[in-house]
């Protein structure tokens, strides 16, 4: 399956974009872990107003998702390498797990299928790295492509999804080419598509639902 970019926009009007999309974005991320958050209690504690009731584990998903689209937003025109990857997990898994911004060195497992990745080595991280960006699809696949294969790798001890996509979302606004945003409607399929991905590393049905139903922009007249 070969797909077209959706998007055309200078990089000036994608990072418009972004910042305009932020606490939908970091909302609906938040969902994808879990977190038991409406929207209104994310803005708040995006805007570093304390919630009462709100588990302490949700707050800390939703300061480091910002913190790490902070780190993004201002970095923006920075080459996408394993260093820069490694530093947006640093702020996402932030206190959260045995270590932060470095490639685990133990096994995982992923819930809710028997798919054992294999630990990390660096020199193959970054050859895979490379092959997809200097692949000859378009931006918005290698954006998709980058973000399943860092998911599926589990390349950090946690925070895989939300690193993931946070990457990927910083190579499509650097690119002009829209902003992937998996919302809640869509967070049971995308699961489901994600846990057979996992299973047989076919990418062609769960690009089909994040390239049909996830993608946004803007539409310049």
């Amino acid at each position: 399956m070969s797909i077209k970019d959706k998007y055309s926009l200078t990089r000036e009007q994608n990072v418009f974009l972004a910042k305009k999309m932020l606490i939908d974005s970091i909302y609906n991320t938040a969902k994808l872990e879990g977190c038991n958050l409406t929207f209104p209690q994310t803005q708040t504690i995006i805007n570093g107003v304390s919630v009462g009731g709100i588990q302490m584990h949700d707050v800390e998903v939703v300061l480091n998702l910002r913190d790490a689209w902070k780190h993004v937003l201002g970095t923006i025109e920075n080459e996408l390498i394993l260093d820069y990857i490694c530093k947006v997990n640093s702020y996402v898994a932030r206190n959260e797990s045995l270590e932060w911004g470095v490639l685990r060195t133990g096994k995982v497992g992923i819930s809710g299928t028997d798919y054992i990745p294999e630990i990390p080595k660096k020199e193959e991280v970054e050859k895979n790295i490379k092959e997809i960006l200097n692949g000859r699809e378009s931006i918005t696949e290698k954006a998709i492509k980058l973000f399943l294969w860092s998911c599926r790798s589990q390349l950090f001890w946690d925070g895989n999804k939300r690193t993931s996509l946070i990457v990927a979302n910083k190579l499509l606004i650097s690119e002009g080419k829209g902003i992937i945003v998996i919302k809640e409607e869509h967070l049971e399929e995308f699961n489901k598509r994600l846990v057979e991905f996992y299973n047989t590393n076919e990418y062609e049905e769960i690009i089909k639902v994040l390239y049909d139903k996830c993608i946004y922009g803007i539409e310049i007249s």
